[in-house]
């Protein structure tokens, strides 16, 4: 995976006006897994970047590529 999909994601979810902790809960994640994410420090399951483009309402390209 491409380290644009941490910016991506961080960008989304500031564009949406969540905190990582806001997001985290939707998510039903922890906020270590948010900020791991964002910072590049792990990557998420392909279940869960299906779930993060389904929440954000965006293609999978415009997460992960963009």
């Amino acid at each position: 995976m491409e380290n644009n999909f941490k910016e991506n994601l961080k960008q989304l979810r500031k564009e949406g006006g969540l905190s990582q902790t806001q997001l985290a809960n939707a998510l039903n994640l922890t906020v270590k897994t948010i900020s791991h994410w964002e910072t590049g420090y792990t990557e998420p399951s392909i279940k869960q970047i299906l779930e993060l483009a389904e929440f954000f309402h965006v293609s999978l390209e415009d997460l992960l590529c963009k």
